[in-house]
């Protein structure tokens, strides 16, 4: 059965009440990697136990996939994909543009998706009905993509190019070079103005499944696009690209393909 977008505010709700009084607070922070950085704190863990405990108790025969407590039932018709903490670098520098995104898939097809920025109070979310902001627990609005048709018209977003191999950091820097503006940081709070219609494309390298799937469904039912590099359906991740309207995707495809 698919819930109804009530069923994700309750999700969020779940959550907040774990990230948000750890949050510029002076809590532990774990390295999940030797020989790099990947940060992991008490509000990752608690807030994703809270998101899989209330999806176990109302859908048990869903199947869970999270960051911090890996796979139940991933073969399941419905499988939700959590990450608790978005940008947990963010988080420890008490920085507002980490989130938390969940999102449902159907036979391996995002169908809802949840964005939430609980600190300034911001929620995004897309489903069969459309894709809704609410602010600080008000009615839901319609949010749509901006329909810029053109990288020279674009505003473009990434988190990091320390993330991009050099292959992948010369098609960055082309688009870049192509964009009218290009800013780095937010994690997911870049896909979520992407939706909102503020930001107009947003690309990514080496993203897990945790980090796309949440973010699928709110862009395409707000009227965008979200593909890998190669045009292909994003659910699994890997390098990833979102635009507000499919003119501004093709052309940044085929950037993409000469510098390849």
């Amino acid at each position: 059965m698919l819930p109804d977008l009530d069923f994700l505010d309750e999700l969020a709700n779940a959550s907040a009440r774990e990230t948000m009084p750890r949050f510029r607070v002076d809590i532990g922070v774990d390295n999940k990697i030797a020989g790099d950085f990947d940060p992991v704190t008490e509000a990752d863990r608690a807030a994703e136990r809270a998101i899989r405990d209330l999806i176990g108790r109302r859908f048990p025969d869903h199947g869970i996939i999270g960051e911090e407590y890996g796979a139940e039932g991933a073969d399941r018709e419905f499988v939700w994909v959590i990450d608790p903490v978005d940008g947990t670098r963010a988080f420890i520098s008490g920085l507002p543009t980490w989130g938390t995104i969940i999102g449902l898939y159907r036979n391996g097809r995002a169908v809802m998706g949840l964005v939430d920025q609980p600190f300034t109070g911001e929620r995004f979310m897309g489903g069969p009905d459309g894709a809704f902001t609410r602010f600080r627990g008000g009615a839901r609005t319609k949010i749509a993509t901006r329909k810029s048709s053109s990288l020279a018209a674009a505003i473009m977003m990434t988190t990091s190019p320390w993330l991009y191999n050099e292959t992948d950091f010369a098609i960055l820097r082309d688009l870049e070079s192509a964009a009218k503006l290009s800013r780095y940081g937010c994690d997911c709070y870049a896909f979520a103005m992407l939706a909102a219609g503020h930001v107009d494309i947003c690309i990514e390298a080496g993203l897990h499944i945790y980090d796309i799937a949440g973010l699928i469904a709110p862009i395409e039912q707000a009227g965008g696009i979200v593909t890998n590099w190669d045009g292909g359906r994003p659910e699994q991740g890997g390098n990833v690209i979102a635009c507000g309207s499919r003119e501004l995707h093709a052309e940044a495809l085929e950037r993409i393909n000469r510098q390849r």
